[in-house]
């Protein structure tokens, strides 16, 4: 058995199709299907059932598969450990983040580190939706700033920041002329919203269920921060998001205005494996942060 034929059953699964799974894994159908059905001989054993639609996993191939995920997170990080001790000699530290991060912690962090590793390239690799700690675990990054709620299982995080939340309008709106809202103002409103995050994250967003009980109006969806201001600015629906993107995100079609009654939005600093390159940079967020929050860390 071979990393490569478990990383083709992965992709079947997800697919649920052999022609979608070939496409993804850049190889040919029958090449595909008959490296499935070489597995399935060596194993002995059924793993999907064929239909018209493509392919569902049998009893014996949902073991298998959630063993062969686990087999594949865990070969990914062994090049993920290796990666970090390399781009540690060649000087490269990644940080993750989406759209405004942690704010202007963010932007002092990177700076303040290139500062005292002037010989270091920072890289900042941005995600969108709650992507940020895939890209940890896959090692596509070596420490990221995490919107929560996420799902930090497996990985080491701490709080480092916190802020409010605000309304996102078009600047013609009915309520764009109020100094503030709370989320009832709002309840009735096409609110923005996407199907690439998971669920629990979309509904601490979306703020469902509301405090009266009722559901968010769910309007259009989106794939990035750019797609979804868009829309907001066209006037078909509204968006929740972190006051700093009231300043990183200005634009004369858009008007923010604080939310008042929800809880704020809270941003980890997280990481997979520890290294030279990432504790300073932990050690410099943490040193930060607290003096934002007025608990000077060390010097």
């Amino acid at each position: 058995m071979e990393l490569r034929q478990l990383r083709y059953l992965v992709a079947i699964a997800d697919e649920g199709n052999l022609g979608r799974a070939a496409e993804t894994l850049y190889v040919s159908q029958p090449a595909l299907s008959y490296a499935l059905k070489k597995l399935e001989s060596e194993l002995r054993v059924r793993l999907f059932d064929r239909h018209a639609g493509g392919v569902s996993p049998t009893p014996a191939g949902r073991d298998v598969i959630a063993e062969a995920r686990r087999a594949v997170r865990q070969a990914d990080r062994v090049t993920a450990a290796a990666d970090r001790h390399r781009r540690a000699e060649t000087g490269v530290l990644r940080v993750g983040f989406e759209a405004t991060g942690a704010g202007d912690l963010t932007t002092r962090a990177r700076a303040e580190f290139g500062r005292r590793h002037p010989g270091v390239r920072v890289e900042p690799k941005r995600f969108d939706w709650g992507g940020e700690a895939a890209a940890l675990r896959e090692g596509r990054v070596d420490v990221a700033f995490v919107w929560l709620p996420a799902d930090l299982t497996g990985l080491e995080s701490e709080i480092v920041h916190t802020e409010p939340r605000v309304v996102g309008l078009p600047t013609g709106h009915r309520l764009a002329g109020r100094g503030e809202l709370s989320i009832l103002d709002v309840k009735d409103e096409p609110l923005m919203w996407t199907e690439r995050a998971p669920r629990a994250w979309v509904d601490w967003w979306a703020v469902n269920p509301r405090p009266d009980g009722s559901s968010p109006n769910w309007g259009p969806t989106n794939d990035n921060i750019e797609e979804m201001l868009e829309q907001v600015a066209e006037g078909v629906a509204i968006c929740f998001a972190p006051s700093s993107m009231a300043r990183y995100y200005t634009r004369p079609d858009l008007t923010w205005l604080p939310l008042t009654d929800v809880e704020p939005l809270r941003v980890a600093l997280a990481w997979d494996a520890d290294g030279p390159l990432t504790a300073s940079f932990r050690a410099i967020v943490r040193d930060l942060s607290g003096r934002a929050r007025g608990c000077p860390g060390p010097p």
